[in-house]
């Protein structure tokens, strides 16, 4: 595959991802305004908490969504996985949309609201799986620490297109249009691109590495002579969690590469605005815009990040984000707690972003580097989704929750303790950029260009 078509792919597939995350963060974006509506009235903490509740309960699904639809794209194709996974989004963002209040339907509301979540998790559990496998088997041998870091670079700036949204509407419309109905416009808006989105996902090329594979299994298996020695392995079929069986201390490796760096990110990312409102006392629309500055950036450092782990391996960016994180999240939370000076927190929030492009810029092909094509979708999937349902999605509501009972503080130390843990699956880790399952297939799928 040409040079100009790899960039190609990457970018129909990247978009595809931002509009993935951007409904999957809108819900987290506008839940200090919609949370009035879904949950009856009380202290806005018990509030936020509500929907925070409903926001983990979402990641229980992503698990499910990385082997359903990890399984599916190694049995049919990253392609027609990728398509599947933003239509669920579409639909968990038009429910929400759509449902009306607890003051109209009672106990609905909530309900239908966590259904919508659910979907969305389902999705995002598949998205994450399938898109990390799709770019790491497109990139060109060499570049895959690059290409592959566009993950994170769409996955953050889903959230800064949330972000934007929520500050124009903040300007265009009152507080009280907000918490009625304003909310409602970017899940509208989300619904209608991931639409949008799904159509165009339709015309990606499949990846040159499934082609391969799928073309050997067909020529083996239809061959009357090696019928009988390949029967057994085949007949297990790709992505099967009998396969992936095969594979314990990739999976393990996953999940230690995945604990601390999972909270971290939702720590520093969509908790963050509400820490610096909640605690801080920060003001909402001030919050905001420290949010969405320090994300740019952080969407910038992503390929930069990505580009150097080609030239220095992947294990030494880990390094860094393990023994940084772990020695700095505590001064950085604190201070930031105590601070109201915009200027400070933007500071304190980008040092703590910077360390965290340590893991997002490079965490999706490390994990890809580990597993062959036939098991990859899954093998990426769902130990991934399994870690951030236990860990990255109740760290908001663990944060909150301590919050409220008086003892905040130890959510910083929560969260040190995480990414301590998996600095020493680091540093026992092999180097995944040498002898990657990656460059083989690649080899076999473009001989002329391996060659080269």
């Amino acid at each position: 595959m040409s040079e100009r078509r790899v960039v190609a792919n990457v970018l129909r597939g990247s978009i595809g991802n931002l509009v993935e995350w951007y409904d999957w963060y809108v819900y987290t974006a506008f839940s200090v305004y919609f949370a009035k509506t879904f949950f009856p009235k009380g202290d806005s903490t018990a509030q936020l908490l509500s929907t925070a509740a409903v926001f983990a309960v979402g990641f229980l699904m992503r698990p499910i969504g990385g082997w359903l639809l990890g399984r599916y794209a190694d049995r049919f194709g990253r392609r027609a996985a990728l398509t599947l996974t933003v239509t669920v989004m579409a639909a968990g963002s038009l429910l929400i949309a759509l449902t009306p209040g607890h003051q109209s339907i009672g106990v609905a509301a909530p309900v239908l609201l966590l259904i919508a979540r659910l979907l969305q998790g389902l999705s995002v559990g598949g998205e994450y799986a399938t898109s990390a496998t799709y770019l790491s088997e497109v990139a060109t041998a060499g570049k895959r620490g690059y290409y592959s870091s566009f993950q994170y670079v769409t996955l953050v700036g889903g959230q800064l297109v949330a972000l934007a949204v929520q500050i124009v509407l903040q300007y265009a419309l009152t507080d009280a249009q907000m918490d009625s109905w304003g909310w409602r416009i970017p899940f509208l808006i989300g619904a209608g691109a991931a639409i949008v989105v799904m159509l165009l996902r339709r015309s990606m090329d499949e990846s040159a590495a499934f082609d391969a594979e799928a073309r050997e299994l067909s020529t083996v298996v239809n061959s009357p002579g090696d019928a009988a020695v390949v029967a057994p392995a085949t007949s297990e079929g790709r992505g099967s969690l009998r396969v992936l069986a095969r594979y314990p201390r990739e999976c393990v490796l996953v999940v230690g590469l995945t604990l601390g760096g999972t909270i971290a990110f939702y720590t520093y990312t969509t908790y963050m605005q509400k820490f610096m409102i909640n605690t801080s006392g920060i003001a909402k629309p001030t919050a905001a815009w420290i949010n969405f500055c320090a994300l740019l950036v952080f969407v910038i450092v992503q390929p930069i990040a990505g580009a150097l782990s080609d030239r220095i391996g992947r294990r030494a960016l880990l390094i860094f984000f393990g023994v940084a994180g772990t020695v700095c999240t505590v001064p950085i939370m604190t201070v930031l707690g105590h601070t109201r000076n915009p200027f400070a927190a933007f500071a304190l929030m980008m040092v703590a972003l910077i360390i965290v492009s340590g893991y997002t810029s490079i965490n999706a092909i490390v994990k890809a580097e580990l597993f062959p094509t036939k098991v990859r979708a899954l093998g990426v999937g769902l130990p991934y989704a399994l870690t951030t349902a236990v860990f990255g999605g109740t760290a908001e509501t663990i944060a909150l929750r301590l919050k409220q009972i008086g003892h905040e503080s130890l959510f910083f130390w929560y969260v040190s303790g995480a990414i301590l843990v998996s600095l020493l699956t680091y540093w026992f880790m092999r180097e995944t950029s040498t002898d990657s399952p990656l460059d083989a297939e690649h080899a076999a799928a473009d001989p002329v260009r391996a060659r080269r």
